[in-house]
């Protein structure tokens, strides 16, 4: 169950819960989102204060990206796609692929510098996903 902070996100702000019916359609479509990670508030408290902050960051940031609160039920198999050990966690994407994350509470002027960053990076392979690259030629200096 989440805190009433989170469920307000939903209930009174229209936020999307990503859960496992619409997850294949929102990796597929052309929008940015931010995927709220909460784990569970009583363990991780910042995550009421990041429920508070996420929809000032949204009128921050108009029409930039949707807002979407992860199903808890979703987070395990999710965190191991965008790497994410610290909660809560922003993830944001394009086109289903990895922008950004910032994890934890942070203030606001943190928010107002990194979230343009991340806006503006292109997208690319999600950081929980795939074989590690070795410069090989340094392996053998090593050997």
């Amino acid at each position: 169950m989440p805190s009433p902070l989170i469920a307000q996100l939903v209930a009174e702000h229209g936020y999307p819960v990503l859960d496992a019916q619409n997850l294949a359609s929102t990796l597929e479509s052309d929008s940015t989102v931010v995927l709220f990670f909460t784990e569970d508030p009583k363990r991780y408290p910042e995550s009421n204060d990041v429920a508070v902050v996420l929809p000032e960051l949204a009128r921050a940031f108009p029409d930039r990206f949707i807002p979407m609160v992860v199903d808890r039920q979703l987070e395990d198999q999710l965190k191991l796609v965008y790497d994410i050990t610290v909660w809560p966690s922003l993830v944001f994407l394009r086109r289903g692929r990895f922008l950004g994350k910032i994890s934890k509470i942070r203030d606001w002027s943190e928010y107002m510098e990194r979230i343009p960053e991340i806006l503006d990076n292109a997208p690319s392979h999600n950081p929980g996903v795939g074989i590690p690259v070795i410069d090989a030629s340094k392996e053998q200096r090593h050997a």
